[in-house]
Parts: structure tokens; sequence; C-alpha cells
């Protein structure tokens, strides 16, 4: 059995007591970071192996970790924080889990998309999640398609890097495109920030963000006639 299990993206009391039991029972437990999951581990007072599994080594360590599977052992898998997968490892040694035949299962719980989302103000009925954009080849390509997306969208930045983002998406989208910057979701000094792109834009060129952080932004307006289309599209279901 293969279990993905969440863990706090903050606050250590949003740990679910499935994942607990879990991490407990598990015969082996594949850590994004040991060093950050050994802290979480010490503080539940859980005792069990574990095995570092980032994005540097994972397609070196699939295999034996499938084999591991097949040999009969559970294996629970943790990111640094939040659903393993979600821009974090995981999902290789799942599909490869599956493809052979092992049990796999994702426990629910913290990821930082979700709170940002509904707290952002913005609608959440239906939303487009990017995660990290490319920093390099296609970004601009990847800008220009996601400024026609009519669905809100959840984007996932580093720290030093969100003044650039702001402006490029201001830039793309436009200055009164509606946005929020939602930082340390959870922790102590969580804070959100709502407001239009150009005045995120010229809050945080002249502030340094600091923590994890989730850019959340409204999506493009649809037309009168995408509109009147969606609608003949809904009637003839």
């Amino acid at each position: 059995m293969l279990y993905l299990v969440p863990t706090p993206i903050g606050n250590l009391e949003d740990i679910t007591m499935r994942a607990l039991r879990v991490l407990r029972e598990a015969d082996l437990i594949l850590a994004e970071d040991t060093r950050t999951s050994g802290l979480l581990l010490k503080h539940f007072d859980i005792h069990r192996p574990m095995l570092s599994y980032h994005k540097f080594n994972e397609h070196q360590t699939v295999a034996a970790i499938v084999q591991r599977l097949q040999a009969g052992e559970t294996i629970a898998v943790v990111s640094d924080a939040g659903t393993p997968a979600i821009s974090d490892p995981g999902f290789l040694v799942a599909r490869e889990a599956i493809r052979a035949g092992i049990e796999v299962s994702c426990l629910p719980g913290p990821t930082a998309f979700v709170p940002a989302l509904v707290a952002s103000g913005l609608p959440a009925d239906k939303f487009c999640f990017e995660g990290f954009l490319p920093q390099k080849k296609g970004r601009q390509t990847r800008l220009t398609e996601i400024a026609a997306e009519t669905r809100t969208l959840i984007i996932y930045e580093s720290p030093h890097r969100l003044p650039r983002l702001l402006e490029e998406l201001s830039r793309t989208m436009g200055d009164d495109r509606q946005a929020a910057v939602c930082r340390e979701l959870s922790k102590v000094h969580e804070d959100i920030r709502r407001g239009t792109l150009a005045e995120l834009a010229a809050h945080y060129a002249e502030t340094e963000p600091r923590g994890e952080i989730v850019v959340v932004v409204a999506g493009r307006e649809e037309t009168p006639e995408e509109r009147r289309e969606r609608k003949r599209n809904i009637n003839n279901k």
C-alpha cells in the first residue's frame, strides 16, 4: 500500500488524526527533506524509518520503492509541507505504483492553494491551478496563454521572484485585473493582500515579501458573445 500523506503548511494542528496513524504504521516514510519531516515526526513522537525522496533522486529510486511495495511494505510519502504531487514530489511514485498494481491512497489534508483561493474573495467555482510558471523557456508564452483564461488562476511563487511575477502579470493581463497575494498561510504572520495587479506590483516593488506565497488572479471577463455561446452550449446539452 502506498499512501500520499499531506502535512501542515504551517500550523501543526492542521495535521489529521488519520495522517498521524498512517505515519505511525508505515514501514517506510519517503520524505522530501528528512530534516524537515524529522522535526514533524519528533513533534508527534513518531519513530519510523525515513528515506530521502525528492525531485533530484525520484527517477533513480522509484524502481526500488515499487519493489518494496510489491514485497508487501506499506510506504507513506510526505513533502516538506502540503500534499505530495502538488508542486512537490509524489506523482512519479504514485504512477509507477499504480502501473505495478499497488493500491494507492491519497489522504485529504492541507494544501496551500485551497485556503488561498477561498480567502482571496475571487470566484472559486471554477479555477485553474498553474503551480510555478516556467522561469525561462516558455514563460512569456505561458503568461500570454493564461491571460486569456476566464477561470480564477492560482500561481505559486518564491518571495524574491514575486515582484517580477506581479509586474509581468500586470503588463500581460492589464493593471486593473483583481488579485490577491497570500503569504504564510496558517502561520503566525499570515497575510493576505488584495487589490489590482498594478497595486500589488507597486506594493511589493517597495516591500520585500517573505515566506511561502500563493498568488490568486481573477480570470478574464467573458465577452458578451462568449457568454451567449456558453449559454447556448448549456441549453443544447
